[in-house]
C-alpha cells in the first residue's frame, strides 16, 4: 500500500474535497483522485462517496481511516527517528487542548521550542473535553492538554491544581460575600457551557449531589461569562479561564472548596515520535514551575 495513496485519502477526508486536499499535499485534483481511485481499485470498493460538492467517506472508508492514519503516523515516525540519530530534530507535534490552556499556557512553550527546534510543525486544536479527548481516541492529535476525569484510558501527567469559581453579577445579593455555597446552583439560574454538559463543572455536581437551575447553555465560557455580565444567572468554572478576560462579574471561591486537576494526557510516553517526546519535555518542564 502507497503512502501516497494513503496521504491522498486522509487529506481528502479531512477536507472533504479532492481539490482541497490536492491544495494541502500540493497535487492536482486529478492527481488526488487518481491516488484515491488506485487504492480503491486495490482494496476492492470504495472509500469515498462523490457529488458535485465535494467528498464523505463511505461506511468502509470510515472503518479504514483510523488505520492508514496509524500506518502514516509510523512512517512519520521512522523519517523522525532517521533525522534524529542525524542529529536534526524534525516532525509534527499535534496538540488539543482547552482554549483556555491554549491561550495562556501554550504560546510560551511553543515559543521556546519553536526556537530550539525550528523544523518540527506545531498543529494546534481548540476544543471542550469531549473533542480533545475524542481526537486523542482517533489520534487525531498526539497529546492533549485539559483536565483529569476519573477512568481516563490515556497515560496522564498532572501540571498544575486550578481552583473552581462562582460568576456573579455584580448586583448578586452575595457579590459581596467571601464564598458561594455551590447548593445555591439549585436555586440560581445556571448558565452551563461547553454545549450544555462541561465535563468538569457536572463532575463537581455529581461529587455534591446537586442538579443546577440550569436557564441557558452556551459552546464558549467566554459567552457564559458575557450573559452572567448582563444578570442573566451565574456560572461556575475554573480560574484559569478567566484570567485576562475583562468581563464584569464577581469572582468568587465555592464552599465547599473545588479545584480541577490541569495535565497532558497521551496513549503512550514510549510509543511517540522525537518530537512529540521533546515537545512533552519542555511542556511538563515550563509548566509545572508556574505560579498558577
Amino acid at each position: 500500500m502507497e503512502t501516497a495513496r494513503c496521504r491522498a485519502v486522509l487529506a481528502a477526508a479531512e477536507t472533504g474535497s479532492f481539490s482541497k486536499a490536492a491544495e494541502v499535499l500540493r497535487y492536482t485534483p486529478s492527481g488526488v483522485n487518481q491516488l484515491v481511485t488506485a487504492l480503491e481499485n486495490e482494496l476492492g470498493f470504495a472509500l469515498f462517496r462523490r457529488n458535485t460538492k465535494g467528498v464523505a467517506l463511505t461506511e468502509n472508508g470510515e472503518l479504514l481511516l483510523p488505520t492508514i492514519r496509524e500506518f502514516l503516523r509510523q512512517e512519520d515516525r521512522i523519517f523522525e527517528l532517521s533525522t534524529e540519530i542525524n542529529g536534526l530534530l524534525v516532525g509534527s507535534v499535534t496538540i488539543a487542548s482547552y482554549s483556555s490552556i491554549a491561550a495562556h499556557w501554550l504560546p510560551e512553550v511553543i515559543r521556546v521550542f519553536q526556537q530550539d527546534f525550528p523544523h518540527v510543525n506545531i498543529r494546534l486544536m481548540e476544543g471542550i473535553w469531549q473533542e480533545v479527548s475524542g481526537w486523542l481516541d482517533e489520534r487525531t492529535a498526539d497529546i492533549g492538554f485539559f483536565s483529569y476525569q476519573e477512568g481516563m484510558p490515556y497515560e496522564w501527567i498532572p501540571l498544575a491544581e486550578d481552583p473552581m469559581l462562582a460568576l456573579l453579577p455584580p448586583d448578586h445579593p452575595l457579590a459581596g460575600e467571601a464564598a458561594y455555597p455551590l447548593i445555591n446552583c439549585q436555586e440560581d439560574p445556571f448558565i452551563m457551557p461547553a454545549l450544555g454538559c462541561d465535563d468538569d463543572v457536572e463532575a463537581l455536581f455529581r461529587r455534591n449531589g446537586i442538579k443546577p437551575r440550569i436557564h441557558f447553555t452556551t459552546l464558549e465560557s467566554f459567552s457564559a461569562m458575557s450573559m452572567v455580565e448582563q444578570g442573566l444567572g451565574i456560572c461556575v468554572m475554573n480560574r484559569l479561564i478567566t484570567e485576562k478576560y475583562i468581563c464584569n462579574v464577581v469572582k468568587l471561591p465555592l464552599d465547599p472548596p473545588a479545584q480541577i486537576t490541569m495535565g497532558v494526557a497521551l496513549h503512550s510516553k514510549v510509543d511517540v515520535s522525537p518530537a512529540v517526546k521533546m515537545f512533552l519535555k519542555y511542556a511538563v518542564r515550563m509548566l509545572t514551575k508556574k505560579e498558577k
